[in-house]
């Protein structure tokens, strides 16, 4: 028997990094795990980047069936299909730990509450180090949706709320930037830069992510042109998602496509999705 799991995407208003406190936009983009017993080894597959490495998704396996207290099998098959690229600063990693967990609990016919399904698959994500802060704002934008700001040194959500429907553009350049090569000492030195989009991220989350974007972006190194060129033609909010090198681009319901062809985005650069509500 399959049984299946799944997450939606998220957007960075407020990077982690430099003081502790993140803030997320859940998006519409989504990934799926399917998991089941049996075969003759233990099998992950990645489907939109069979490059990755597994370990993380061996971890959210392992942890699942510890805390169900049943004994890991042999053998098992865990495939993920996703829309979300991977290592773009799309919160990959949290979506699939959620859609992993969540497919395996189904398959012990475990139930748990979804905000400590999403600390426990945080958990994973820090065994695997594939997380410098432990992205519990990245995992609750994806698991949650809305708008979610959080303390990461404590894995507590500190306010939620919904945000409305609008279309999100996602400059997406084609190579990666893994969290091993972050410069953390120049971006904890930004850290009051940030709490001033902190100080206004509940009442105008767009602004907070533009400004987000600003000072993250130069303290990376990573171009930010594309959410400035957006801010000059009108967007609501611009800014690079995470550590980037995507850019999240929020502008208003229906209005998309036409942005991105006026920014003269190609199709293989650009996602087009948009807002989710909280849940």
């Amino acid at each position: 028997m399959t049984s299946q799991g799944s997450s939606h995407g998220s957007i960075t208003v407020i990077n982690a990094m430099p003081c502790g406190i993140g803030a997320t936009i859940g998006v519409g983009l989504n990934t799926t795990a399917r998991f089941s017993e049996g075969g003759d080894t233990r099998v992950v597959r990645i489907n939109n980047d069979v490059s990755e490495d597994t370990n993380m998704a061996r971890i959210c396996v392992r942890r699942a069936y510890e805390h169900a207290g049943v004994m890991e099998p042999e053998s098992w098959s865990l495939e993920t299909s996703s829309q979300i690229p991977v290592s773009r600063g799309l919160k990959s990693s949290s979506c699939a730990c959620n859609a992993i967990l969540r497919a395996v609990f189904s398959h012990l016919d475990v139930e748990m509450d979804p905000v400590d399904l999403i600390r426990f698959g945080v958990c994973c994500a820090r065994e695997a180090k594939v997380t410098v802060t432990g992205s519990f704002d990245d995992a609750c934008g994806c698991g949650l949706g809305g708008l979610v700001m959080t303390d990461n040194r404590r894995d507590e959500i500190i306010d939620r709320a919904d945000i409305g429907d609008y279309d999100v553009v996602i400059h997406v350049p084609a190579f990666k930037i893994r969290k091993t090569g972050l410069p953390l000492d120049r971006l904890h030195e930004v850290a009051p830069l940030i709490r001033q989009a902190i100080d206004i991220t509940m009442s105008n989350p767009f602004e907070a992510m533009t400004m987000n974007g600003r000072i993250i972006s130069k303290a990376s190194g990573v171009d930010n042109s594309m959410a400035e060129k957006a801010m000059d033609m009108g967007a609501l909010g611009a800014g690079m998602s995470g550590s980037g090198p995507a850019v999240a681009i929020v502008v208003a319901r229906g209005d998309g496509g036409k942005f991105a062809e006026d920014m003269g985005m190609t199709t293989e650069e650009t996602i087009l999705t948009e807002t989710r509500c909280g849940e």
